[in-house]
């Protein structure tokens, strides 16, 4: 059971960053937005499994690190690299483009997809 939700707590989402601050340490940083949640619950429901957080949120310097975009939505605590174990992500992909196809951000990679709740479409 989870802290923010029915599935996910709070530390998923946390910055994976190890020197953050400068001085060897993790900047803390754990927000998540609530639409991005209720898209992971929805999804988790939808196939019945857990669904893995590879990334959450992000802040400015581990996103630098990781060689995130500018404006990237992991950043603002609205964005998460997910697997889903047994699910192939191209058909975690389909399932959010089908239902959802005017809205959020949207990208497919080998290994994992990534969703984001920003207020428009984007895909990649």
């Amino acid at each position: 059971m989870g802290n923010i939700s029915t599935h996910f707590n709070r530390q998923e989402f946390a910055c994976k960053g190890i020197n953050c601050d400068g001085n060897g340490n993790n900047c803390g940083f754990a927000a998540v937005d609530i639409e991005l949640i209720r898209l992971l619950e929805e999804v988790r429901e939808h196939f019945g499994k857990p669904v893995h957080i590879n990334s959450g949120c992000r802040c400015e310097a581990h996103n630098k690190a990781v060689g995130g975009s500018e404006n990237s939505q992991h950043k603002f605590a609205r964005a998460a690299d997910i697997v889903i174990e047994g699910v192939h992500p191209d058909k975690i992909y389909a399932f959010f483009d089908n239902r959802y196809p005017t809205q959020f951000g949207l990208g497919g990679y080998p290994n994992f997809v990534h969703i984001d709740s920003r207020s428009v479409k984007a895909r990649w």
